[in-house]
């Protein structure tokens, strides 16, 4: 009789579809190749010098790689992606500007020192004072140039003086036969000569056609020292400028000083105190935080700036909060006709995009072609200067902000009102209340409270309200004496953004300061907010 392990009571042992192994090994193999690449991305960055960056794919390839292979961790492979990209777009960018604000990375300190020093070691200059007089002479379509020196040749630098030697030796010199067109880079080795060659030497007016071709030739001699045109008439050496010495320093051949690698503000320093440009970024400690303290040409712009965006964040939430308000209880009269027409009308430019409208009111605040000093004009006599006056720009800012965010407030109190309970109004009305009444006794507290964090939410998107300035004031008119692009309509975000990507200098390392001081604040804001919404944390 035939059983079957069920009916002996054994384990029943399902086999596996291929399909379903096929699927489970393909997704092994794309874990494997996922994982493989995040390696590959930490050794490119390692190599390039670049160890936090290397550092952060570590962690995300290991983190991956123990989530998506061990079973015990099946839960959290839904909620990885989500990990991974907080880490990766909110909290290594922030760690990362943090470790910026310690260091006087900029554009002027970019490079790593090696680099630094590399690109120091690959300059040349042109020694004006063993120069070589030249002349061409035609033989049939191309020419020949003969280079006779101009007198005792002197190089600067010990390792020339076999090479001053030789050049004393031969101081006449004939190239090969030459076409002399184009303005391509191209070299042209030339060989010592007793005599000049057959013929009589070219006119000024043939040198001068045939400059640019002479400009991009190379003469090396057979010591191997490069020749390049220095005037009408003479072609100079080109030289190593910097020599590397053994202890780390190096040697200007060019005006005979010492360079030495200064670590503590990340420059090469000559003997006169002369910082040689590029530098390397070098920790710096609180110096960043210090100067925006210290420095009043910086603290005066910071703290104007400072005391401008608390100003402006907070009356943009009451201006907003102000005309919602009103417009949303007006819209809740009983004998108001047409509500939802007024509701759209009053909703729409919540419609469209914010960039928009800033142009669009740029256009019409214009000091000399704009509506509004046209009407201004036409009922007042008055033409206001909104973009070169310092009060006029904000209180535009205000009015263009308030325009753009109270269609917000709007829907907030308009769904607060309508939440309310019409039984308090109606027993308002038997006790004799009016209007007034019902609004400061009935509607305010009642809304208040449910609308207090979305005020701070409201306040701390205004903080940082980077489109509004950018687009219609740029943060003109400049703050004057400032030591840093600064102006009195910028924000402490704008401010930042102007100082990594506009001075001359790019401070990053202050910019990154500030940005720090900006993400406390907020941060502060938020958690305050959390607290007023009664959030857990």
């Amino acid at each position: 009789m035939y059983t079957t392990n069920a009916s002996r009571g054994l384990p029943r042992h399902r086999s596996r579809h291929p399909t379903e192994r096929y699927a489970r090994w393909a997704g092994r193999t794309l874990i494997a190749a996922l994982v493989i690449a995040l390696m590959w991305l930490v050794l490119a960055f390692h190599l390039n010098g670049q160890w936090m960056f290397a550092l952060l794919f570590l962690v995300l390839g290991s983190a991956f790689a123990v989530v998506f292979t061990r079973r015990s961790l099946m839960s959290h492979r839904y909620i990885f992606p989500a990990v991974a990209g907080l880490g990766v777009f909110v909290i290594f960018p922030l760690l990362y500007t943090i470790g910026i604000s310690f260091s006087n990375y900029s554009s002027s300190n970019l490079l790593s020192e090696d680099r630094v020093r590399g690109q120091l070691l690959s300059r040349t200059y042109q020694e004006e004072g063993a120069s070589f007089a030249f002349s061409l002479y035609r033989e049939g379509d191309r020419v020949r140039l003969y280079l006779e020196s101009d007198g005792e040749v002197s190089l600067a630098g010990e390792a020339d003086a076999e090479l001053e030697a030789a050049l004393e030796e031969a101081d006449r010199f004939v190239s090969g036969p030459v076409t002399l067109e184009g303005d391509e880079r191209r070299h042209l080795e030339i060989q010592p000569t007793a005599v000049a060659p057959a013929g009589e030497p070219l006119a000024m007016r043939e040198v001068i056609a045939a400059r640019g071709a002479l400009q991009g030739l190379t003469l090396t001699t057979p010591e191997g020292l490069e020749l390049r045109m220095a005037g009408l008439r003479h072609f100079a050496p080109i030289l190593d400028r910097y020599e590397a010495r053994e202890d780390g320093s190096l040697f200007d051949r060019r005006d005979g000083r010492v360079l030495t690698p200064d670590q503590e503000i990340g420059f090469f320093v000559a003997d006169d105190g002369e910082r040689i440009t590029p530098g390397w970024p070098v920790a710096v400690g609180l110096d960043n935080y210090t100067q925006i303290v210290a420095d009043p040409d910086i603290r005066g712009p910071f703290v104007q700036i400072f005391v401008w965006t608390f100003a402006f964040a907070g009356l943009t939430v009451v201006f907003t909060l102000a005309v919602g308000f009103v417009l949303a209880s007006l819209l809740q009269w009983d004998q108001l006709r047409g509500k939802a027409l007024y509701r759209t009308l009053l909703i729409l430019p919540y419609a469209v995009p914010a960039f928009i409208s800033i142009l669009i009111f740029k256009g019409m605040f214009n000091q000399h072609f704009g509506e509004v000093n046209m009407i201004l004009e036409t009922l007042f006599g008055i033409r206001p200067e909104w973009f070169t006056d310092p009060w006029l720009a904000r209180t535009m800012l205000l009015i263009v902000n308030t325009w753009l965010g109270y269609p917000y407030m709007l829907l907030l109190c308009m769904g607060l009102i309508q939440s309310i309970p019409k039984d308090l109004y109606e027993a308002s009305a038997v006790d004799g209340g009016g209007p007034i009444t019902n609004l400061m006794r009935i509607t305010l507290p009642l809304i208040l409270k449910p609308l207090t964090p979305l005020l701070i939410a409201a306040f701390a998107f205004n903080f940082n309200n980077f489109v509004l300035i950018a687009l219609l004031t740029g943060g003109n008119p400049d703050i004057l004496g400032a030591s840093t692009p600064a102006g009195t309509t910028d924000l402490l975000v704008s401010y930042t953004y102007r100082i990594a990507f506009q001075d001359a200098g790019q401070n990053f390392g202050l910019a990154a300061a500030i940005a720090t001081l900006i993400f406390l604040l907020v941060a502060g804001m938020s958690w305050l907010n959390l607290r007023l919404s009664k959030v857990k944390v």
